[in-house]
């Protein structure tokens, strides 16, 4: 009998916690129903409409809005300048955050201010960063007057489809590289000071320690860092915006950019709901390549 009573009263202080649970994450649970679940349902259902964002009637189209943006130049336009972004953002992002966390962690003495130093871009709005950037490569700017007054040269930085998606990475590196660098280098610190001893003892030089220890080692950093900023690839807005509008001929027209256009600008809200379904499904797909990708290289270099 004793027994019994005892279960049961494991059981109601278990059932106790699972409510004491449900009740400390139902805030999120509520925030993703509301932003996230609801509004991709809603988004869902028109991708198969003719809705104009005004109109409160609308028809339904079926697959007309899929079978259109296949085969749609502005958004095969917006497919190759997402992973143009991609290659130009991505390595570089990853470069920078590495050599930004050997920075902090081989100078501990000021290893505050240089935390503080490299995450402070990461807090920068970007609308202001993009305004000053947009200042500092205008015509009349004291940058693009230096360049003319020293090497008699005029550079159209936002004007031209090589420097433009150029210009918009380095602002995207900047603001990002301190933030994954702060990730890379808690790796660093969880790496044992015992291996690179014993490295030394073998006799091994710092380019063998680096890539032989070092980035084995980093591997869980790598893999959230890679995996972040594959995701903010695929969400790039406000700078293209701000900058060059999509431009120059659609050279920095993101797939955010193009389903703005298409949702807000050009009132076709069911089309572009159907682009941004396919957006989703393309971001999914290119994350999970990266994953396979990045899994594989970690078991290959697994000690």
């Amino acid at each position: 009998m004793s027994r019994r009573l005892r279960g049961n009263n494991g059981y109601r202080i278990k059932r106790g916690e699972n409510r004491i649970g449900w009740l400390l994450v139902s805030p999120y649970i509520l925030f993703g129903a509301v932003f996230f679940l609801i509004p991709l349902i809603w988004t869902l259902y028109l991708a198969f409409t003719d809705w104009n964002l005004i109109s409160p009637r609308y028809s339904y189209v079926g697959v007309t809005n899929f079978v259109k943006a296949v085969s749609d130049a502005k958004v095969h336009k917006a497919f190759f300048a997402t992973y143009r972004f991609f290659l130009l953002f991505v390595p570089v992002v990853i470069i920078s955050s590495m050599v930004e966390a050997l920075v902090i962690y081989h100078i501990p003495k000021f290893k505050t201010v240089f935390i503080i130093g490299f995450f402070l871009p990461y807090l920068a709005s970007g609308v202001a960063s993009s305004v000053v950037v947009r200042g500092l490569l205008s015509y009349d700017s004291s940058i693009n007057a230096w360049i003319r007054h020293v090497f008699g040269i005029n550079i159209n930085w936002l004007n031209s489809s090589v420097l433009a998606p150029m210009v918009i990475a380095l602002i995207m590196v900047w603001k990002f590289s301190g933030y994954y660098a702060l990730i890379i280098e808690s790796g660093l610190e969880s790496i044992p000071v015992d291996v690179y001893e014993a490295a030394d003892l073998d006799g091994a030089s710092g380019w063998q320690r680096f890539f032989k220890i070092t980035l084995p080692l980093l591997y869980p950093a790598f893999y959230t860092v890679a995996i972040l900023a594959t995701g903010v690839v695929f969400h790039i807005f406000t700078e293209p915006y701000l900058l060059t509008n999509g431009g120059p001929d659609g050279a920095t027209t993101t797939w955010v950019l193009q389903i703005y256009d298409e949702a807000f600008n050009k009132l076709n809200t069911g089309y572009g709901s159907a682009v941004a379904i396919m957006a989703a499904m393309v971001t999914f797909l290119s994350i999970g390549l990266i994953r396979k990708i990045l899994e594989k290289w970690g078991k290959s270099n697994a000690w």
